[in-house]
Formats: structure tokens, C-alpha cells, sequence
């Protein structure tokens, strides 16, 4: 069991939204998310297991549309809501460099906002969908959902990866 230190309070007081920048970016007990997927090949990205209906590409593409949705919400553009979860997927192959630059600009772009002054945190985002009504709406929130979502999906990234017998990444990562 691990014991706070009166440091670790005092850090908290002083930078509330540092468990945010951390999980954002796999500390704790979440992988990190650039690690998972910066040694990976585009033939190993691409392939698929079966019984497994998305690859490793397909998952950080489908992190990305979500990201790059929300980062429209919180800039307060209007970013049509998919019908259909699918279409967060993608329909062809995408180019594997391309996705996983985007994918750590995203992340970037999310820890700059997890620095924002307090008052930008709890800033209310306007809702385009009627399912963004029913969850807090502040880009706080926000900030918690994608750690929450992108935390989910590398998981699966990273059972792909055991699968296809590419565990541990480069950067290291639990084995047990």
C-alpha cells in the first residue's frame, strides 16, 4: 500500500490538474498511450485477430475522430455527432504514420488543456448532441471522459498486442 506524503498533498493543492496531465499521457496504472503504439509497424497495426472485430490502427483511428471531436466542442465549433457508432471507425485502410502523429498531437492538445487556470476547467461547453446533455458538460469533464475513453481503448490495443505476440512495447509495459 502506498502512503501519501504530505508533498504529494501539498503538490495536489498546487496543481489540481496534475493527475489529469498523468493520466493523459499513462502514468499510474494506465499504459501510456504513446508507448502502446510508436513501435508498431503498419502490417502489425493493420492486421486483425480473429474473433476481434477492430485493429490496432482501427482503435487509434476511432481515439482519434473522438478526440479531434471533442477539441471542435471545446474551441466551440459544432462537429456533426455520428448516427452511428460506426462511423468512428474507419471504412479503408488509413496511413499508420498519419494516425499515430495525430494521435500524439491530439494527446498534446488535451495536456495543454489539462493546465488551463481553473476557471477555464469548469467553463461549461455548449452540447451538440442530445447525449451530451445527460453527462457534465464542463471541459473538465471532458478532460475525464477522453482519459476514461482513450484508457479503455489502449487496453484493447494492448490485448491486440499480447495476441500478436508484440508485448511489452519498446518503451516498456507491465507483463504480468
Amino acid at each position: 500500500m502506498r502512503y501519501t506524503k504530505a508533498s504529494d498533498t501539498q503538490d495536489l493543492k498546487t496543481h489540481p490538474t496534475r493527475a489529469l496531465t498523468e493520466l493523459l499521457r499513462g502514468k499510474g496504472a494506465h499504459a501510456d498511450p504513446i508507448a502502446c503504439i510508436e513501435d508498431i509497424n503498419a502490417d502489425l497495426a493493420t492486421q486483425r485477430i480473429s474473433g476481434y472485430p477492430h485493429s490496432i490502427a482501427d482503435l487509434v483511428f476511432h481515439m482519434n475522430y473522438w478526440m479531434n471531436y471533442e477539441l471542435k466542442r471545446i474551441r466551440g465549433e459544432e462537429p456533426k455527432y455520428p448516427e452511428h457508432n460506426a462511423e468512428s471507425f474507419p471504412s479503408n485502410v488509413q496511413d499508420w504514420d498519419h494516425l499515430k502523429r495525430d494521435f500524439a498531437w491530439f494527446l498534446s492538445e488535451f495536456t495543454k488543456l489539462a493546465d488551463s487556470p481553473r476557471d477555464e476547467l469548469n467553463r461549461q461547453l455548449e452540447s451538440v448532441h442530445e447525449g451530451d446533455k445527460k453527462i457534465s458538460g464542463t471541459l473538465e469533464s471532458v478532460l475525464w471522459q477522453m482519459i476514461a475513453h482513450n484508457s479503455y481503448h489502449i487496453g484493447q490495443i494492448a490485448m491486440v498486442r499480447r495476441a500478436l505476440d508484440a508485448w511489452p512495447p519498446t518503451a516498456g509495459g507491465d507483463t504480468w
